[in-house]
């Protein structure tokens, strides 16, 4: 019998041994405590313990599986809450109390649940990896699709009649050879740390629509691509992921809160619960997968957490879903890492991380992507990951932020000075990029409006030109300026508080369709034109500054959707009268 010898910690030890493979998920103690082998020499093989580890003694027990630390895919994941190693929160709940004992040993489906399935092959058919065999509805939002496992092929030999099945049983059986029959049932497992393979990636050109002005118009994100937001604590990192996760046209949202606060999961618990999905107008959670590790569990298994959240992601993608990963947060993460790294007594590198986080990092957000699946129908699936980064002190220049910005194409920096001034989302327009606008501008201006790109990149230069204004009024002050350049600031003004502040918690303005977005730039640009020729024609600056139809601009944010357009023409011409009646009064020379 394999028994321990040492204990650190997360980290166990186990001497004079040599039946344990790399990556192996494996049983430790008298509990069964669920660990994975990260080590393995001659005299001593290595395991992280992904629950506490308090009452191990050296000589308990460790048992192989002779499998790797793997995932169950299946219906039932939808709407379920996991935690870091795909443990299901209620059920344990109902079998431990509130709190989560070591060692509870949990199937992360219901085995007992009947899904409706319906077989879509029939004997004599040839099915390679990735086929479709059968499909069953898992929620009312989502059909789940069976899929026969990566690397698997053969012919039907024996196929179910439609009806109420549960996840173990049989449905389809696969001759593979002449002396091997496989059993295919509604679940398969994959290694979490494995990507599941795809047929091609494709080029990135559709943008994740999510109705926030700053992200749509400014910093787009690409259906497939990745983005980090970085910012200290209190700049709005779980709101604005919040709200990414509520209104993005993803299919299905898998949120995995990463080493964050208790309070701050509950949160996310209780509004995803109550939200009502606007597309379908049925709960949000009918679409939601939440994997919880909060920062009083496990660290081990704050580390497994984001391995298991994109390894449920690119199961829904292969069957032709459009997934959105939020990741709140990869500094938490990274903290496990150091934290185990330093229990394996490894090198330490920058600031205490171990040497490899980079390439872990990128292992992680390059299994994103728009690509074909496996498959005979060819389906397209895309997964995109956003993931928060919590740098200490609002500082990105520490190890885990400047890692994740060398490999993510979205940057959106939340700017602490924009939170204290309640302006939000606290992305600072100046500092963020987005590498996805040159790719994605044929899109837009195609199902848009064919100026979109010229308005952005007007609204931009506005507000550059507003950044170079403001260190001159800081030098001279305001009078220095001349009409033209106190207009230009104006407009920007009206761009930041009327365009690009967003307010999360009004019914109307917390979502703003791209149709909307680009009234409202046409909106300021207007303005700003109108401005700049009346003031040619002699209008006084300070009139044309003041005009009462500002407001209106302002509060066009708040129109509902289905007077949007007749708002938008009325405040046109409120405005051409304005401006007609500031020319009048223009001054004399």
């Amino acid at each position: 019998m394999n028994c321990i010898y040492a204990i650190n910690g997360p980290v166990v030890k186990v001497r004079d041994t040599k039946s344990f493979s790399m990556r192996e998920m494996v049983m430790v103690g008298k509990s069964k405590l669920i660990g994975e082998v990260i080590g393995v020499t001659d005299e001593m093989t290595t395991i992280q313990v992904y629950e506490g580890t308090a009452g191990l003694m050296p000589g308990d027990p460790v048992e192989p599986t002779g499998t790797p630390m793997s995932a169950t895919l299946g219906p039932g994941i939808i709407s379920n809450i996991y935690d870091g190693i795909q443990r299901p929160l209620k059920a344990m709940t109902a079998l431990s109390g509130v709190y989560v004992t070591e060692g509870s040993a949990i199937a992360a489906l219901d085995e007992e649940r009947e899904f409706d399935v319906t077989v879509t092959v029939k004997v004599g058919d040839k099915l390679h990896g990735g086929d479709i065999y059968a499909q069953c509805p898992e929620t009312p939002l989502i059909t789940h699709r069976c899929m026969v496992p990566p690397y698997t092929e053969g012919t039907v030999e024996y196929v179910a009649p439609d009806g109420k099945y549960k996840v173990n049983d049989v449905i389809v059986k696969l001759r593979i050879d002449e002396e091997t029959v496989q059993e295919l049932t509604l679940v398969q497992k994959w290694p979490i740390r494995t990507p599941r393979p795809i047929n091609k990636r494709l080029p990135i050109s559709k943008p994740l629509i999510t109705g926030q002005r700053i992200v749509d118009t400014v910093l787009p994100l690409a259906k497939g691509g990745t983005a980090a937001i970085p910012g200290g604590f209190g700049t709005g990192k779980t709101m604005t992921q919040h709200q990414l996760a509520k209104w993005c046209d993803a299919d299905i949202i898998v949120y995995i809160g990463c080493g964050e606060r208790g309070n701050e999961m509950t949160q996310v618990l209780e509004e995803f619960s109550e939200l009502i999905d606007p597309k379908s107008n049925r709960p949000l959670t009918d679409r939601t997968v939440l994997i919880a590790n909060t920062s009083n569990m496990p660290v081990a298994a704050r580390e497994a957490s984001i391995y298991t959240g994109i390894t449920l992601a690119e199961y829904y993608r292969d069957m032709g879903y459009h997934i959105a990963i939020m990741a709140d947060s990869t500094s938490r993460w990274a903290e496990a890492l150091r934290e185990m790294s330093g229990r394996l007594e490894e090198m330490p590198g920058e600031e205490g991380y171990p040497a490899y986080l980079g390439s872990r990092l990128a292992q992680f957000y390059e299994r994103a992507g728009r690509v074909i699946t496996l498959g005979s129908d060819s389906r397209e699936g895309a997964l995109s990951v956003i993931g928060a980064v919590s740098p200490p002190g609002g500082d990105i220049s520490e190890p885990v932020s400047q890692a994740t910005l060398r490999i993510v194409k979205v940057f959106w920096g939340l700017d602490a000075n924009l939170a204290y001034k309640r302006h939000f989302p606290a992305v600072n327009w100046l500092t963020s990029y987005s590498l996805y606008v040159d790719t994605m501008a044929n899109w837009f201006n195609t199902n848009v409006a064919e100026d979109w790109m010229d308005l952005r990149a007007r609204l931009m230069r506005i507000l550059q030109d507003e950044a170079e204004l403001e260190e001159i009024v800081k030098l001279v002050g305001m009078d220095a300026l001349s009409a033209p350049d106190r207009l230009k600031l104006e407009a920007a003004r009206s761009i930041r508080e009327d365009f690009l502040h967003q307010n999360a918690f009004h019914e109307t303005d917390t979502y703003t369709s791209l149709e909307k977005q680009h009234d409202m730039m046409l909106l300021v640009v207007h303005f700003y034109d109108q401005c700049v020729a009346a003031l040619d024609k002699g209008a006084k600056v300070d009139d044309l500054i003041a005009l009462p139809v500002r407001e209106k601009i302002g509060r066009f944010k708040y129109t509902a959707n289905d007077r949007v357009s007749a708002e938008y023409d009325a405040i046109c011409a409120e405005l051409s009268q304005q401006i007609d009646k500031a020319i009048e009064n223009k001054e004399d020379f």
